[in-house]
């Protein structure tokens, strides 16, 4: 593998989470009542929506922001210029500033900004600072986590928020739930054949013309993170892989995955049992790579995705276009 090493986009949080807090109501009542709060803005959304390629475009949990000397930059407001919705406390930085979330519930909600433009997570997580970038995600991620657990698993009844938006009460029992998350691996696979080293891509069924990535699965229950990089490169693409080789993670809240992002050195065959999701396949050498990519015959997922991070890091550098 070559040195050149991305950080996951989604994986830059910098903000202490503060979640000794998240129970403390009057240092809650205190921060939120403190002009210097920064309170981030997110519209409703529809968590649902995240299911799906068409969901890709679909406007969820938008934000504001401003185009900044080295970037996109967020907009945020003071506490007493936050519209109605629910309140998720995100942390707070070195200078112990707070900064919430707040999940609108009014129509157009977002400040008006001269200049600000309505943006997702997905288009503009990466290209955020580290700080921005993480804030964002932990907002969308624990936005849709509530947005999606409005009632008790176990007796239907209806929750309500607790622990700074960290923790749902069953109104009924009592009980406790708190936000889960989905593992999931995704993995690059890869061969040397005659001393040329190649990488496996595969087009989804569903996904954009000529958008090829990498190969990626939930993980099953009573299941290794290994063997599910086995079991699901064998069951997709028919491909026998060893010494799974973990490189990094990072969240992808659409709604509440984690990926675990590893490489794969492929051994052989093997039996492919789902012949639905992926309907192309292609080995890439390196200059094969960025050839088909520099000429818009192949399309790679975008920034934001650790598909692209994985990617990146095999072939040793950015690569052009994204999706």
């Amino acid at each position: 593998m070559h040195p050149f090493q991305p950080t996951p986009p989604l994986a830059r949080g910098q903000i202490d989470m503060a979640g000794h807090r998240r129970n403390d109501a009057a240092w809650l009542d205190k921060a939120w009542s403190d002009r210097a709060t920064r309170v981030l803005v997110l519209e409703g959304g529809d968590p649902g929506a995240s299911y799906g390629w068409r969901a890709l475009s679909s406007h969820q949990s938008r934000l504001l922001t401003t185009a900044g000397a080295h970037g996109p930059e967020l907009v945020f407001v003071s506490p007493q210029d936050a519209p109605e919705g629910e309140r998720y406390l995100l942390g707070v930085d070195e200078e112990e500033r707070a900064y919430f979330a707040v999940r609108a519930v009014t129509e157009n909600p977002l400040p008006n900004v001269e200049g600000a433009e309505p943006a997702t997570l997905r288009e503009v997580g990466a290209l955020l600072n580290d700080r921005e970038s993480g804030l964002v995600t932990h907002a969308v991620a624990v936005a849709n986590w509530n947005a999606t657990h409005r009632f008790c698993p176990g007796c239907g009844a209806p929750t309500r928020p607790s622990a700074a938006g960290h923790v749902r009460i069953c109104e009924e029992e009592g009980r406790e739930h708190f936000p889960r998350m989905d593992p999931a691996v995704i993995m690059l696979v890869h061969r040397e054949v005659d001393g040329v080293e190649q990488c496996l891509l595969g087009h989804n069924l569903k996904a954009p013309e000529n958008w090829y990535s990498t190969l990626a699965g939930f993980v099953e229950p009573g299941e290794s993170l290994e063997h599910a990089v086995i079991r699901e490169v064998a069951e997709e693409v028919g491909v026998a892989v060893a010494e799974p080789r973990y490189l990094a993670s990072q969240p992808w809240p659409f709604p509440r995955s984690l990926m675990l992002g590893y490489f794969a050195r492929a051994v052989g065959e093997a039996e492919r049992t789902d012949h639905e999701e992926i309907s192309d396949l292609r080995w890439f050498s390196r200059p094969e790579l960025f050839e088909a990519t520099s000429s818009g015959e192949v399309v790679l997922p975008g920034a934001a995705s650790i598909a692209r991070t994985l990617i990146e890091h095999w072939y040793g550098g950015e690569l052009p276009g994204s999706w």
